[in-house]
């Protein structure tokens, strides 16, 4: 297994109980289904957590189907764009959204008006993953623990930058939350993804992620 996916691996130890649910439910076992490939659509850019949990889902489908899963990439809009693409699909089985919290019950409550509907458009079929929502540095910064970022952004307000998978996603939210309860104002970098944010501190284009 590569190291890129080994460091996802805590997060996504639901994904075992996941394959099992799908292997054993109605859906898998259709006489005639599935007779072809099965698109399944992520709604962030490749490298985050959705998309390589999606990547999994596939390989192991995969085999148990007989028929290639095929990982769609659609990013933006905070993963709107994905949900929309999924939304207007034929209802017939051969496209599946590998969804998160973001476009199911985030975006519903932020805009007034999406594509889609979360509640008619999408049938659940199981959770596929948990994923924490964790604060991260570039390696080169001097920071060691949250106190030390704390005072050094408060010495420096608006001038530390982080990035996210998006507008109204769960890590940009959960950032105004630590502001709204005496945190520091940090600048706010919206990526397609969680892969491009976290290869954006890497890089060192953003320190925190």
């Amino acid at each position: 297994m590569s190291p890129h996916l080994q460091r996802y691996l805590p997060a996504l130890r639901g994904v075992a109980a996941g394959l099992a649910f799908l292997a054993s439910s109605p859906i898998v076992h259709a006489q005639s289904w599935p007779s072809k490939s099965v698109r399944l659509i992520v709604s962030y850019a490749p490298g985050g957590v959705a998309d390589v949990t999606a990547r999994i889902y596939g390989a192991k489908l995969t085999q148990a189907w007989g028929q290639s899963v095929l990982i769609d990439n659609r990013p933006g809009a905070n993963g709107g764009i994905g949900a929309e693409t999924a939304s207007r699909s034929a209802p017939d089985g051969y496209t599946l959204l590998m969804a998160t919290t973001s476009e199911l019950v985030v975006n519903p409550s932020v805009y007034r008006k999406l594509p889609y509907d979360p509640l008619k458009d999408f049938a659940p079929i199981a959770i596929a993953s948990w994923s924490p929502v964790v604060l991260v540095a570039n390696a080169a910064t001097p920071y060691k623990t949250l106190a030390d970022l704390v005072s050094a952004a408060k010495a420096r307000p608006e001038t530390f930058a982080y990035g996210t998978p998006g507008i109204g996603s769960v890590q940009h939210l959960a950032m105004e939350l630590f502001r709204m309860a005496g945190g520091p104002t940090f600048i706010h970098v919206a990526y397609k993804g969680g892969g491009p944010a976290a290869a954006a501190v890497v890089a060192g284009e953003t320190p925190l992620a």
